[in-house]
C-alpha cells in the first residue's frame, strides 16, 4: 500500500483560495506543494500569512503534484482544468464548475478518459444543517429558497444566479430525483453587466416545484431553506447552521382532525398545543463541523479509494445546465407558463436514515 502524502498545489489565492489553502494543511494524508496567483500582492500575502510556497500560475507545479483545488475566477475553470487534467491532476473545482455547460462536458471527458477524480466544490452539500435536514425528508413536493448577502465585490465575473443561486439549484436537484420539466426565471443587473437579482421557478416531472431566490445587492444575509416534504416539512438555515422540523402527529396523519367540528374547549387546545402535540416541531441537534473541510476529505477519500466524490462533475455539470436555462430566460423573458394543476395534498410518511459522513487522515 502506498503511505505516500497526497501531493495538493491550490490554485487561487482569493478569498475561497486562502480558506482551502488554510484547511488543507490541517489533513495529515496532504502535502500542499504551493498556491498559485496572478497578483504579487496575493502571492505575497498567502506566503506570508500561511508560509507557503507560491507561484504565478500552476505550470511549475506540474509533475510536482497528483490532485488540485482549483480556486480562481470562473472564467478560468475551463483552460486551467483542462491542462490540469491532460497532466494526470485530480480536480476538486470550486463551483461552478465552468462558463458553459459545453466546457463542464470537455472537462468531464478529459478527467474520465484518465480516469481522475472530478469534483465540484457545491460546498452546502457538506453544510450539517443541511444533511440533516436531508435525512429526514422523503420526496420533497415544494422547497423555497432565499440566499441573499450584501455587495462584496467578489465574483463579480459571473451574476447571481452562477454565483449564489447555483448552490440552491444545486441542493434542489439532490433532493429532488427527478427532471426539471419547466423553468421560469426572471433578474436585473445593478452595479455591473450581469444581473446582481434572480428569482427562478423549476417544475419538476414529479409535481415537484421550487422558487429560488438570490441577491447580492441586500440590506441582510440570508441563506435559508424551506422544504415541504411527504413527512415533514423543514426549515433549514445554512448561515447558522440550524434546523428545525415539522412532523405531524399520528391523528393529522390519519385525518382525525376536523377543527371546525370541535367544541371550543378542544379547539382552544389545539391552538395552545399545535407545534407541541398537533403538529410537534423540534429543533433537530446539528453537529458543528467544517463544510469545506469536509469537502477536502471527501476529495482525498474519492483520489485515495477509488469511491465516487459527494459532488461528482456531473453533477456540477446537471446545476450549471439549469442555471444556463435561468440566464437564458433572463436574459430573453416569455410569457409566463400554463398553470398547472395544483398539487396532491402531502402523504405524511417516516423519514429515513442520515448519512455518515467520509473522514481523511
Amino acid at each position: 500500500m502506498n503511505h505516500r502524502k497526497l501531493r495538493v498545489g491550490v490554485i487561487g489565492a482569493g478569498h475561497l483560495g486562502t480558506i482551502h489553502t488554510r484547511l488543507i494543511q490541517t489533513i495529515d494524508e496532504v502535502q500542499l506543494v504551493g498556491v498559485t496567483d496572478p497578483s504579487p500582492a496575493a502571492r505575497q500575502r498567502i506566503a506570508n500569512e500561511l508560509e507557503v510556497a507560491v507561484f504565478e500560475d500552476h505550470r511549475p507545479m506540474l509533475g510536482k503534484i497528483d490532485a488540485a483545488i482549483l480556486a480562481a475566477p470562473t472564467d478560468h475553470h475551463y483552460w486551467i482544468g483542462m491542462e490540469l487534467a491532460q497532466a494526470g491532476i485530480h480536480l476538486l473545482v470550486e463551483k461552478p464548475l465552468t462558463m458553459t455547460v459545453a466546457e463542464a462536458d470537455a472537462l468531464i471527458r478529459a478527467t474520465r478518459a484518465r480516469q481522475l477524480v472530478l469534483q465540484v466544490g457545491h460546498v452546502e452539500r457538506f453544510n450539517p444543517a443541511f444533511t440533516t435536514a436531508a435525512a429526514q425528508l422523503q420526496r420533497p413536493r415544494y422547497i423555497e429558497a432565499v440566499r441573499a448577502s450584501g455587495y462584496t465585490g467578489r465574483s463579480i465575473d459571473v451574476g447571481v444566479v452562477l454565483d449564489l443561486m447555483i448552490h440552491d439549484i444545486d441542493l434542489v436537484l439532490s433532493l429532488v430525483p427527478s427532471q426539471v420539466i419547466s423553468v421560469e426565471a426572471l433578474g436585473t443587473a445593478v452595479l455591473g453587466p450581469h444581473e446582481d437579482l434572480a428569482h427562478a421557478r423549476l417544475r419538476f416531472a414529479n409535481g415537484c416545484i421550487a422558487n429560488l431566490n438570490a441577491s447580492r445587492v441586500s440590506y441582510e444575509n440570508r441563506r435559508h431553506m424551506q422544504v415541504f416534504a411527504e413527512n415533514a416539512f423543514a426549515s433549514i438555515d445554512f448561515g447558522a447552521a440550524t434546523t428545525k422540523i415539522v412532523r405531524p402527529s399520528q391523528q393529522v396523519r390519519r385525518g382525525e382532525i376536523d377543527f371546525q367540528s370541535l367544541s371550543p374547549e378542544q379547539k382552544q387546545h389545539v391552538r395552545e398545543n399545535f407545534f407541541t402535540e398537533i403538529m410537534p416541531m423540534e429543533a433537530l441537534q446539528v453537529e458543528r463541523r467544517n463544510a469545506i473541510l469536509d469537502e477536502q476529505h471527501d476529495f482525498v477519500i474519492s483520489i485515495r479509494t477509488g469511491q465516487t466524490p459527494q459532488v461528482t462533475g456531473q453533477q456540477g455539470r446537471q446545476a450549471l445546465a439549469i442555471a444556463e436555462q435561468i440566464l437564458l430566460q433572463i436574459a430573453s423573458p416569455t410569457l409566463p407558463a400554463a398553470a398547472s394543476a395544483p398539487l396532491d395534498a402531502p402523504h405524511w410518511n417516516v423519514a429515513g436514515d442520515a448519512q455518515p459522513q467520509r473522514r481523511a487522515g
